[in-house]
């Protein structure tokens, strides 16, 4: 059995149970990371800009 990463065994999660309610939570949840991760970075300048 090949491994599977977490994002791919979320989305089967998503798709088998008809959850699609949950996609955009998990679609802010990784919106909000990215710009924490980014935001220590030399790309924060650019980020506040949007704000």
């Amino acid at each position: 059995m090949a491994r599977r990463s977490f994002l791919g065994e979320l989305f089967d999660f998503v798709r088998a149970n008809k959850a699609w309610m949950l996609v955009p939570v998990i679609v802010a949840l990784l919106v909000v990371g990215v710009l924490i991760v980014l935001g220590g970075t030399q790309a924060a300048p650019f980020i506040y800009t949007l704000f």
